[in-house]
């Protein structure tokens, strides 16, 4: 697999072997999982035991990308704490960092958090230790909002290399709050603040409302031009119906007085004609 980014290329082969477990129905997931699992999980990692636990009876209808995708994510998991052992980091980093890592955002991701703002279904941005309740929904903005600590990191202090620092001096001093100082110059509360407010700003209702012209204006023409497209298409093969269709009183439905109704020569096997 690709290396892990802002960690040692090597980080996850000096622990010794990892375990990798394909749960078969959920009997098997919470039990190799240690415990109760939401439903909804993509992927367990128990990272001081060293062990994945992936649930394969959900992704029948999925691509083995998909499934990749999640082994990506939980090794992340494992790497960033075997790097900071026995430091365990706070869990809106953890799977900020896995989501980063294993490139989990989309480009709908950004349009889930907008919606999830203006339907008043985010939760409150009063903390940075966001919640991570059992509804999929509700977990799932709580991962994307997580995901938006580390991009803002990277946005605002130098990219890879900035966090590759930060994660460096965060393991050989033990703090997160020394680190966060010595690296992008904010204290913890400093850069909850700045990033709830950036937050905010970039996906709160009022980017939604400015951006809404934009987005549903060419939508809307799509879904118009198809509507067009498929009634004009539905009104070709009505007339091609109507076309082939028989009259009204055809000439060998009536007994006609004086007439012999010639019929039609059989063809044999050989001819040409073939049934339309």
């Amino acid at each position: 697999m690709p290396p892990l980014p802002a960690l040692p290329p090597d980080l996850l082969e000096e622990g010794g072997p990892i375990s990798v477990y394909l749960a078969p129905d959920p009997d098997h997931f919470t039990r190799l999982a240690g415990g109760r699992v939401p439903e909804w999980s993509a992927g367990i990692a128990i990272p001081e035991r060293r062990r994945i636990v992936l649930p394969i009876y959900t992704r029948s209808s999925q691509r083995v990308h998909d499934l990749w995708k999640a082994l990506h994510h939980e090794l992340a998991h494992i790497a960033l704490h075997s790097y900071l052992a026995p430091q365990r980091p706070p869990r809106w980093f953890d799977e900020g960092y896995a989501q980063w890592a294993a490139g989990d955002w989309g480009w709908e991701a950004g349009w889930q958090l907008r919606l999830a703002f203006a339907l008043n279904r985010a939760p409150p941005l009063d903390s940075i230790s966001l919640d991570w309740p059992r509804r999929r929904a509700d977990a799932g903005i709580a991962y994307l909002l997580a995901f938006t600590t580390v991009t803002y990191l990277l946005e605002h202090g130098g990219g890879e290399r900035g966090l590759t620092i930060f994660l460096e001096r965060w393991r050989s001093s033990g703090s997160l709050e020394s680190a966060l100082r010595s690296t992008y110059g904010l204290t913890l509360a400093q850069f909850e603040h700045e990033w709830l407010q950036d937050v905010e700003n970039r996906y709160g209702w009022a980017l939604l409302l400015t951006h809404s012209i934009t987005f549903w204006t060419p939508l809307g023409l799509i879904v118009l031009l198809m509507t067009i497209r498929k009634r004009r298409d539905l009104l070709r093969r009505i007339e091609e119906l109507r076309a082939i269709e028989p009259p009204d009183s055809p000439a060998y439905w009536l007994e006609m007085e004086g007439e012999e109704i010639e019929w039609p020569e059989e063809r044999d096997e050989d001819s040409e004609w073939r049934e339309g």
